[in-house]
């Protein structure tokens, strides 16, 4: 996959997020995860078959795929938790079937569900992952601090982790990820649970983590989120990638564009001198959003580019006028996985 700057730009680096020494033109070449040919299967139940992709340092790939299509396998195998049957995994250009060890030394890994031990607090929680990894207490205490400021924990320290909510669980699980500064970081549904604020953090902490060089590999269904994050997509169906696209790229292929009008009857007008094919205008009494309707099939933003001029000099009263649907959304839903039964 072609490599794409972040949107936005690289953030500042924020405070408990630390710098690993590499940056994305120091990283190089080399991908921060690999996967050869990877299959997996569960009794009969083939959950990955012949996979194959990459996910560049210092970038954020987004695993996206219907429920069921074998991301939580995938993601466990490159964690290590599970063995290939067949093919292999690079993590930081170690395959965990070689030296686990030292995959898991290299990895923060962030189920989609937090297991909480019921005897611990929140800060001892991070304690005792941050032993896990053989940090010196000299370093780790300060490391807690850190992370309890960074994810809004500071008030939750000495809370029992158990009774925390979905949402806050999710805090931690991502501050237990980080607590020994991986190079590569696996995040299954990280925003579930999160309130918008929450969520926005989340985001500037994953890209400040990719602007500092680190690999991210994040699952999510909540695409509109995925979509301000990542750099890049790699969507699966049946343990299978069916496409894969640095997010810039999808911006390149043809979607669906509503258009907004203070008055249906000039909106239609101006469509029918332009000779674009649509579906029919709906009148502001039946939209949602109060204005005249409609949508078009796009072949790419240059072209809508040039039909929002075209629409302005017929006086079409064009209020509004934008994609549909967001890219990942629309390249799912144009892949096979959104149209196979069952799927939604």
């Amino acid at each position: 996959m072609t490599q794409s700057t972040p949107p936005g730009g690289p953030p500042p680096s924020l405070p408990g997020v630390a710098r690993t020494g590499s940056s994305r033109t120091a990283a190089g070449p080399e991908p921060g995860i690999v996967a050869e040919h990877v299959s997996r299967a569960f009794g009969s139940v083939q959950a990955v078959h012949d996979l194959s992709f990459t996910a560049p340092r210092g970038q954020v790939t987004a695993l996206v795929g219907p429920n069921g299509c074998g991301k939580s396998t995938l993601m466990l195998m490159l964690a290590s938790l599970l063995a290939p049957d067949a093919g292999r995994v690079l993590v930081g250009g170690i395959d965990p079937a070689q030296d686990s060890p030292a995959v898991r030394s290299l990895v923060g890994w962030m189920p989609d569900q937090f297991g909480a031990w019921d005897s611990l607090r929140v800060a001892e929680v991070l304690e005792v992952m941050g032993r896990a990894y053989f940090m010196p207490w000299e370093q780790l205490r300060p490391r807690v601090q850190e992370l309890l400021q960074l994810m809004d924990l500071v008030s939750l320290a000495q809370q029992p982790a158990h009774v925390l909510s979905r949402g806050q669980k999710q805090r931690l699980g991502l501050a237990r990820a980080l607590v020994h500064r991986p190079q590569v970081l696996i995040l299954d549904e990280p925003a579930s649970g999160l309130d918008p604020a929450s969520r926005r953090r989340l985001l500037t902490v994953v890209r400040s983590l990719a602007a500092d060089g680190v690999t991210v590999l994040v699952s999510s269904h909540i695409l509109s989120e995925l979509e301000e994050m990542a750099d890049h997509v790699v969507l699966m169906d049946s343990g299978r990638v069916v496409d894969a696209s640095s997010v810039r790229d999808l911006a390149r292929r043809p979607q669906q564009w509503r258009v907004e009008s203070l008055d249906d009857h000039a909106l239609g007008q101006a469509l029918d001198a332009l000779q674009v094919r649509h579906r029919g205008v709906r009148s502001a009494r039946m939209s949602p959003s109060g204005h005249a309707e409609v949508l078009v099939q796009l072949p790419d933003e240059a072209t809508a580019a040039r039909l929002l001029a075209a629409l302005a000099a017929q006086d079409a009263q064009v209020v509004g006028f934008g994609p549909a649907t967001g890219r990942l959304e629309a390249a799912y839903l144009a892949s096979g996985a959104a149209q196979r039964e069952g799927a939604l």
